[in-house]
């Protein structure tokens, strides 16, 4: 069962074709990371997934339904978005931001609510920030704070865009762990990452997108290989077992020329 999927997605601003007949599927219960250089079109691929973008072509289904045919609210309940930066313009708590979360629940039941805040501020080790104003916080506390927010609005389907790219050792480790228990409770994951070493520790498939296009998208070792990633990000990488992890190890080669 696919729980949201992009088929020969199309995507042009202008002149400019973004998205080139992408096809790509999430499943319930494993992680799916989406990488490749810069400019690659991996955020506008995760806002077409998220709905939030409309395709120039091809479709975005949900559980087999057009996203274009799902309301607002419904589709809130079923996927939620964290995205590179959050934009909060008034000066909320860090509780109430991640109250937001339950939005699209709001009127239903104010004790699981409260239960789903608590528990997402416990979970991210941002509980003892919730009375601070949001704006005050570092770059590596607001995203915990962000993802916070997605994990309380307890969707089926979680869409995140970078959510490590401004912790430390320590805080990405635990955001993968809390990720990969998002999808043993049966969600489905998609994470953007630029960190190769994260994606092939705790991703259950990698898709590599360059250009546009879905070059290579299956298991991390299949899809991760020296050729591949020398050639995608144009400069030259070594990919190498490690003994201590069984993960694969991706390193940039350093002081020989980039590739062309």
């Amino acid at each position: 069962m696919m729980m949201l999927e992009a088929q020969a997605v199309h995507y042009q601003v202008g002149q400019a074709q973004i998205l080139r007949g992408v096809d790509l599927a999430v499943r319930p219960g494993e992680i799916l990371a989406l990488a490749g250089p810069n400019g690659a079109g991996k955020s506008t691929l995760l806002a077409l997934l998220a709905g939030d973008v409309r395709p120039t072509g091809g479709q975005v289904t949900l559980q087999g339904r057009p996203l274009d045919g799902i309301g607002l609210k419904a589709l809130a309940r079923k996927r939620a978005v964290m995205l590179q930066e959050a934009q909060v313009s008034f000066p909320f708590t860090v509780a109430e931001v991640v109250q937001m979360g339950r939005a699209p629940w709001q009127g239903e039941d104010e004790a699981a609510d409260q239960v789903a805040v608590a528990e997402a501020l416990a979970a991210t080790g941002t509980d003892d920030l919730a009375r601070r104003i949001f704006q005050t916080l570092s770059g590596g506390e607001k995203a915990r704070v962000s993802f916070a927010r997605a994990l309380a609005q307890e969707a089926e389907t979680l869409l995140l865009d970078e959510p490590t790219a401004a912790l430390d050792i320590r805080h990405q480790e635990l955001v993968m762990a809390l990720v990969r228990r998002q999808a043993e409770l049966g969600r489905a994951v998609l994470i953007v990452l630029h960190d190769l070493a994260l994606a092939a520790a705790w991703a259950d498939r990698l898709a590599l997108i360059a250009e546009g296009q879905v070059v290579a998208v299956g298991p991390v070792a299949a899809v991760a290989t020296a050729e591949r990633l020398s050639e995608v990000y144009q400069h030259p990488i070594t990919v190498m077992p490690a003994p201590a992890t069984g993960f694969p190890l991706i390193v940039p080669r350093r002081g020989v020329p980039a590739c062309v």
